[in-house]
Parts: C-alpha cells; structure tokens; sequence
C-alpha cells in the first residue's frame, strides 16, 4: 500500500536550479520574486544556465546576482544595456539578460535601452514595471499613472505638471532592432503562465540571433502603494492593465517562426 501511494506522488513544486536557494529582500506580496521564478524556469528549460549571465543595476532587483545561478553582473544605474552590450559582443555564445525595473530602464536607462534596441543587440530584457520607485521609498516613477499617489505626488500624478506615464513596450516595440517585444502581467496564474511563455520566447530569439528582445512585465508594489498582497494584485488588473494593455508590440516574422517550431 505504501509502495503504491509512493508510486502514485507527483512533484508539484521545486526550486529550479537556476534560482538560489537563498532568502531574498524583496518585499511581502512582491511579484519580483514570481518573475525570477519564471526566468530561472526557462533558463533549465533551455539548459543554458552554465552560460548564461545576468545583470541587474540600481533599483529593487540590486541584489539579483545573489538569487540566480548564473554568472552575474552589477551595472551603474540605468546602464544595464551597455553592459550588456560590451558582454553580449564580447563572448557571443553566452546567454546575456538585463533585469530592471520601470524607475532604472524608463528614465535614467532610458537612452541605453533606446539605442541597444535600435541596434538589434543580441541579449534579452526582463523589464518589471510596478508604476513607482520601490527600492528608494516610492517616489514617482516615469511609469506612475495619472493621479497615482506617490512620496513625491501626495495629490496623485498631474499630467500637466508631469506628463504622461512612458508605455515602454510601445516605444521600444517601434525600434528597427527589436525582434520581440511584449507586455505580460503577474497579477493572475493565467498572465503568469503566459508571462513564462513570452520570457521563454525572448530567450529563444536570442538563442536564434534575430534581434533584440524584450518581456514588460506589470508588477505590484504593496509597500509603496500602501495596500494588501491581494489588493495589489487587484490594482494591477483594475488601473494598470486598462493603461498598460497586455500583448505583443513586435513580433518579426523569423520569430513566428520560431513559435511554430
């Protein structure tokens, strides 16, 4: 009997060997943590780890280098993408990704992201927009929506003041470099599984040479925006989803392709 019930155990949950088996620093209901999951998922899927470099600059994911199982890089503010540039060219047959958040890639990143898109770089983006500054105590972000309270808009974000939130995958879905660019969310185990297909796929782009890519992810900031787990990931749906809608902003045809396969 016990032999049968043996038999009949399936494995549900495990740390994939790309991901640490180390306490992280991120936040309770923190989707940080969800999305390194899935990128450590497709790199044992891919069986690229042992060549594989991550690199994370300034922002709430500062730390990341301790959480994969990979090689891994800390980049200046905002320069995750020349960095990657210099690794990517340097040793073509590595698997290089940028993780940032919308406060390091949408402002001061922003030229770095721009360029190394427009010039198809060979590596891919892990870009994790949560509409705020996290790390150095929710101030306005470039992605922060109209009317959003932050620390440094207690009224709400004022367009006219301000300006509009910067929609990334848009902008850089229009660069003639860019192979693959998407917009998925973690709010929900369907966006979730569909965010692990997207970042799946911008690996394999890579892997292919045909372009840069890029996976925005919409991603909650409890803390900051002063809510619940459950609230956060309801907000996410209700506010940023309408703003920021999901899908494909650049898909060439080699990478339809590629999907097919």
């Amino acid at each position: 009997m016990c032999a049968v019930a043996l038999a009949d155990e399936r494995v549900v949950y495990k740390r994939p060997e790309a991901l640490c088996d180390v306490p992280t620093h991120y936040c309770p209901g923190c989707t940080h943590g969800i999305a390194h999951r899935l990128v450590a998922e497709v790199l044992d899927e891919l069986g690229v780890r042992g060549r594989t470099i991550g690199i994370s600059p300034v922002g709430c994911a500062v730390f990341a280098y301790k959480y994969f199982n990979t090689d891994g890089a800390e980049a200046a503010h905002g320069r995750a993408p020349a960095m990657a540039t210099g690794m990517k060219r340097a040793m073509p047959d590595c698997v290089v990704f940028t993780y940032q958040g919308d406060g390091d890639l949408a402002a001061i990143g922003l030229a770095e992201i721009v360029h190394a898109a427009t010039r198809g770089e060979q590596f891919t983006t892990i870009f994790v927009n949560n509409a705020i500054y996290g790390m150095t105590g929710g101030q306005m972000a470039p992605t922060t929506l109209p009317g959003q309270r932050t620390t440094s808009s207690p009224y709400g974000r004022d367009v006219e003041l301000t300006g509009f939130p910067i929609r990334m995958a848009e902008l850089i879905g229009g660069m003639s470099g860019a192979a693959y660019v998407v917009r998925r969310s973690l709010h929900s185990v369907k966006e979730i599984n569909r965010a692990k297909k997207a970042i799946r796929t911008a690996f394999e782009v890579q892997l292919a040479g045909l372009g840069f890519s890029m996976v925005e992810l919409l991603s909650t900031c409890p803390t900051n925006w002063g809510m619940s787990p459950p609230d956060a990931l309801k907000w996410v749906e209700e506010h940023m989803v309408p703003y920021y809608p999901l899908g494909d902003f650049k898909v060439i045809d080699a990478v339809r392709s590629l999907a097919k396969r």
